[in-house]
C-alpha cells in the first residue's frame, strides 16, 4: 500500500494491571480498506479494540487520520471518527430500533443528513426497517448484529472497527453481513473486522494480520493468507 495509513499502530504495549497483552505491536490500515485481525481467542484481538478506542492506556503510539491520538480519551477518539462495534452488541434493549440507530447519532447536529442517514440504514439493512419500532431486545442475534452496525454507522465513521461480527451467527446472516462489509466500503468507510471465524474474516478483507499471544505473527493479501500452510493448519484445519 502507498500513502498516507488512515490508521498506524507503532510498537503497542498494553495489558491490564501487571497482566501484560499486547507486545510491541504494528499495524496500519488505509482508507477504503477492510483488514482483518484474526487469531485464537485469547490472542490479544479485542485488547487492541480497546487500545485503539481509548479504553486502555498503552505504550508505543497511535496515529489516525495523520494525528497523534495516543494520550486521547475515549469521547475524543469517537469524535474523530474511531467507531466499534463491541462484541455482543450491547445494544439498548429496551429501546426500539430506531432509537438504538438515532443514539449512533448523539454527537451529530445535522438533522437532515442524520433522516438521509437513518432511511440509508433502512435500505442496507431491510430487515431492520420492517423493524424500527420493535424493541431491539426482542429481535434475533442476527438482526441485533445489524443494529448494532447500523448504530455504528449512523456516527459518520471514518474506521468502523467490528468485534466478533459472526459470533453465534448462522452462515447465510453472516454472509449478509460481509455482503455490506463490501457495500460500505464503496461509500468510502474503512473497516477493521476483528474474527475469531477466521475463514469468514480472510473472505471478506483485503489484507489480514495473524495475532499470537499479542504479537503479530503474519500479515499480507487475505486471500494470500487464507492459502498460507501455516494458516490453514492452525485455523482452517487444513
Amino acid at each position: 500500500m502507498t500513502g498516507t495509513p488512515l490508521l498506524q499502530v507503532q510498537q503497542v504495549s498494553a495489558g491490564y494491571g501487571l497482566m501484560p497483552v499486547l507486545h510491541e505491536l504494528c499495524i496500519e490500515v488505509h482508507q477504503a480498506e477492510i483488514v482483518a485481525l484474526v487469531g485464537s481467542n485469547g490472542a490479544g484481538k479485542t485488547t487492541l479494540l480497546r487500545v485503539l478506542s481509548r479504553l486502555l492506556p498503552c505504550r508505543g503510539q497511535i496515529a489516525f487520520a495523520g494525528t497523534d491520538i495516543t494520550t486521547r480519551t475515549p469521547d475524543q477518539a469517537f469524535g474523530q471518527g474511531l467507531v466499534q462495534v463491541p462484541e455482543g452488541r450491547q445494544l439498548f434493549d429496551r429501546m426500539s430500533v430506531q432509537d438504538n440507530l438515532l443514539m449512533g447519532a448523539y454527537r451529530r447536529h445535522d438533522k437532515a443528513q442524520i433522516r438521509r442517514d437513518l432511511e440509508r440504514m433502512y435500505a442496507l439493512f431491510p430487515r431492520l426497517g420492517e423493524r424500527r419500532g420493535q424493541l431491539a431486545g426482542s429481535m434475533s442475534g442476527g438482526e441485533q448484529q445489524m443494529c448494532a452496525m447500523a448504530r455504528a454507522l449512523m456516527a459518520a465513521p471514518r474506521l468502523m472497527m467490528i468485534d466478533e461480527m459472526s459470533l453465534g451467527l448462522a452462515p447465510v446472516i453472516v454472509q449478509q453481513l460481509v455482503d455490506v462489509l463490501a457495500d460500505i466500503r464503496q461509500q468510502g468507510v474503512t473497516v477493521l473486522l476483528v474474527e475469531q471465524d477466521v475463514q469468514v474474516a480472510l473472505g471478506a478483507a483485503d489484507r489480514a494480520y495473524v495475532i499470537e499471544s499479542g504479537r503479530v505473527t503474519l500479515s499480507g493479501p487475505a486471500r494470500q493468507l487464507m492459502d498460507d500452510p501455516a494458516v490453514q493448519q492452525a485455523y482452517l484445519g487444513v
